[in-house]
């Protein structure tokens, strides 16, 4: 089987991203097992790999075809606008634009299918702004660049799926915004992600909003029966193994003890909060609805380690193991 190119964004250059991905791209098994090419700046990459000890050559390519793609050597498409300067731990405009333009460059290659999936090291939201690309995040501007309207976050941790109806609003937006039909895409969009992993009959488990799913109105103003059930009821016609709406607190324990392959948490803390509990290090980001595979890792930019060494590469790691996984095999 052909390894499959992946490539990765290097965030942020002010946060750990070009740390942690010069501390993965030592791990030479990885190589075994994919083609890794970096969207980012080979300066700031030369940079990042004095300060964690990693002594890897620079292989400055134009296009994924060109890459060398073997242990001791960082294949790099150069997008050389990080200023020499440009301090770690800093919120700044140019930090924001480069981010920008890493992804801009890795969402081009995956939609020309020159790369096989995109793997993203952290961006910083407010730098982002400061640079004018107004986006929440990663998964709506990769959503905007590809030209694709909903998407969906999926979280994975060790026993744990989450995959979220809302995300980054405030409390009072997602609740607003909650309504049946995107309550069912969403569960489509998880039902089809894991038949694709291979899972022939998931088990789907989704949250109510409210505390123990509304107790039939006492804590609730009826959000479970108009925002939720709807959507649940379509999804059992279709014969899917889908549960709820359950109260979150008693659902997490189930799923962590294997009753459900999956939870669809409906705002961005429901769904987060358990996941970060069992380990920041082991989760990983997973953009489901795009039509290119994008998986990220479940941390953010972490300026206060940034420029240390400290940064930890597993979640790095972990991300890219996914994309390997859940790349299509159908390439050259």
């Amino acid at each position: 089987m052909s390894r499959p190119i992946i490539a990765i964004t290097m965030g942020d250059p002010a946060g750990v991203g070009p740390e942690i991905i010069m501390k993965s791209l030592a791990h030479a098994d990885l190589f075994e097992r994919c083609r890794p090419l970096v969207i980012g700046d080979i300066g700031r990459l030369r940079q990042a790999g004095k300060i964690v000890g990693v002594d890897l050559a620079m292989n400055p390519v134009a296009k994924p075809a060109d890459g060398k793609y073997m242990p001791g050597t960082v294949d790099v498409i150069d997008i050389a606008v990080v200023p020499a300067d440009l301090p770690f731990g800093k919120v700044s405009p140019a930090g924001g634009e480069a981010a920008y333009r890493f992804i801009e460059c890795a969402a081009k290659l995956a939609m020309d299918g020159a790369a096989d999936a995109i793997c993203t090291a952290p961006l910083n939201k407010e730098a982002l702004h400061a640079a004018g690309h107004i986006f929440p995040g990663h998964t709506e501007m990769l959503a905007h660049l590809c030209g694709i309207k909903e998407v969906s976050m999926l979280l994975v941790a060790p026993n744990l799926r989450v995959i979220h109806v809302t995300t980054h609003m405030a409390l009072l937006d997602a609740i607003a915004m909650i309504n049946p039909g995107l309550v069912e895409r969403t569960i489509g969009r998880a039902q089809d992600t894991l038949v694709k992993a291979g899972i022939k009959n998931p088990r789907i488990g989704v949250c109510a909003i409210n505390p123990h799913a509304g107790e039939h109105g006492l804590f609730s103003h009826g959000e479970e029966e108009e925002k939720i059930e709807p959507a649940i009821r379509k999804c059992q016609e279709r014969g899917w193994n889908v549960e709820g709406p359950l109260p979150a607190d008693t659902l997490f324990f189930r799923a962590g003890r294997g009753d459900f392959d999956c939870v669809v948490a409906m705002y961005h803390d429901q769904g987060h909060g358990p996941i970060k509990v069992l380990g920041i290090e082991a989760g990983v980001n997973i953009t489901v609805g795009l039509p290119v595979v994008r998986t990220s890792v479940d941390h953010g930019t972490a300026f206060d380690i940034a420029g240390t060494g400290k940064a930890d590469e597993r979640s790095m790691l972990e991300a890219l193991r996914q994309a390997i996984e859940l790349a299509p095999e159908d390439r050259s």
